[in-house]
């Protein structure tokens, strides 16, 4: 293909179209072989689909650097990003869940460990950025939201489980009424290890080996140790408020 040529591809097909694109085909590879081999349910299948082109759609939106790829920490995540998708998609099938719920919980813990994957590589390769921070932290929300409601559909955890999940995006509404808690917060490696307890709690607890009650002490405690990190950073975002007279 002659320079000119490629110019037109690139200008037609920017490269980031074609990073998504690929990531919605290794998408579509991975849940027809899991209809066809695992017997998943295609529905399940067309969920994880609708919530990758959704991924996708808040990337185009969002991504700040028109023309440019991703880079490789945020394809690091994009392929977290195929694995939440496919976990999301699993919410409509919650028969073929339960008896694969091993399958399900090493899905999770994979996306987990590319998790600290992505920092390692934005770090190793000078290409850290607000949007791949975002990225990165928005996903893991989602995550463990979607985890949350798997055991309230396996019958792990009762409706409180939700808290886990939904406590992140009670945080991003509050800051409407409360502008001041729109305040970039230092970085903590409490709110890093907080995570990580609470996805590995869900993880856990997925397992059949793992009844209700010692779910519900996993996640109880997991729920509390969410509720103290939250509190922590509103109180330093509190003292910080603008003060007007």
């Amino acid at each position: 293909m002659e320079d000119g040529e490629l110019s037109m591809w690139r200008r037609v097909f920017p490269r980031l179209w074609l990073e998504l694109a690929v990531a919605l085909a290794v998408l579509s590879a991975v849940a027809a072989l899991a209809v066809a081999i695992l017997a998943l349910p295609v529905q399940a299948a067309w969920g994880a689909g609708g919530v990758l082109v959704a991924v996708c759609a808040l990337i185009l939106h969002q991504w700040p650097y028109p023309g440019h790829g991703l880079g490789p920490a945020n394809h690091v995540t994009l392929v977290r990003a195929v694995l939440v998708a496919l976990l999301a998609g699993a919410l409509g099938a919650p028969d073929w869940v339960e008896s694969h719920a091993v399958l399900v919980a090493a899905l999770a813990s994979v996306a987990l460990l590319l998790d600290g994957v992505d920092g390692w590589v934005a770090r190793r390769c000078a290409c850290a950025s607000a949007f791949g921070a975002r990225f990165d932290m928005e996903l893991d929300a989602f995550l463990i939201l979607v985890l949350c409601v798997h055991l309230l559909v396996l019958g792990k955890a009762g409706p409180w489980v939700l808290a886990i999940g939904a406590m992140r995006y009670a945080f991003v509404g509050a800051m409407r009424p409360w502008p001041w808690l729109e305040r970039p917060l230092p970085e903590r490696f409490r709110r890093k290890l907080v995570c990580v307890w609470q996805v590995a709690s869900l993880l856990v607890c997925l397992l059949p080996i793992v009844g209700g009650g010692l779910a519900t002490v996993l996640l109880a405690l997991a729920l509390g140790l969410l509720a103290v990190s939250f509190a922590i950073d509103i109180r330093w975002l509190h003292r910080r408020r603008p003060r007007h007279p």
